[in-house]
């Protein structure tokens, strides 16, 4: 575990288990700061891990039934008994934030903070299945990223 940093009401434990990241505790802690935030979440305790293509591989297909890689899987692990007390799993594919970034010529820690946010709007109810949605879910996306001065992510 690399860090671990509290800031409000926010918790967040982060665990590098890929070589190809490189970004900062403190980046990942102003990514969730930021959610939280702006859309005014209780007290919650948030795991961040950074994995490499294999091992997302293996948890899409063990928790998803979906033989692939993927850029992120989030999930909520709160207790039922106490509502008030989040607790989420958000991992973050670190090689394939490499091979995108590459591509849309921006760096891989914008593209992994993309996939931080991205997981942390679906565990507060954003989806992105149908257009207006989707889009609801981009703009949301977008506005945090670049309040915290990372690159357009999306062509």
């Amino acid at each position: 575990m690399r860090g671990q940093k509290s800031h409000q009401q926010v918790t967040v434990q982060i665990a590098e288990l890929c070589d190809k990241a490189d970004l900062s505790a403190s980046r990942v802690q102003q990514l969730v700061n930021a959610v939280w935030t702006r859309f005014g979440t209780t007290k919650a305790i948030v795991s961040i891990a950074i994995v490499d293509d294999e091992r997302i591989s293996r948890l899409n297909e063990q928790f998803l039934k979906r033989r692939r890689t993927t850029d992120v899987l989030s999930f909520n692990l709160s207790d039922s008994q106490n509502p008030s007390e989040k607790c989420f799993e958000i991992i973050v594919n670190a090689q394939l934030a490499a091979r995108c970034a590459k591509h849309a010529q921006h760096s891989p820690q914008d593209e992994l903070a993309l996939y931080i946010v991205h997981g942390l709007l679906h565990q507060l109810g954003f989806d992105h299945q149908k257009p207006d949605q989707a889009e609801k879910m981009h703009q949301a996306e977008k506005q945090i990223l670049q309040q915290l001065g990372y690159d357009f992510v999306y062509n």
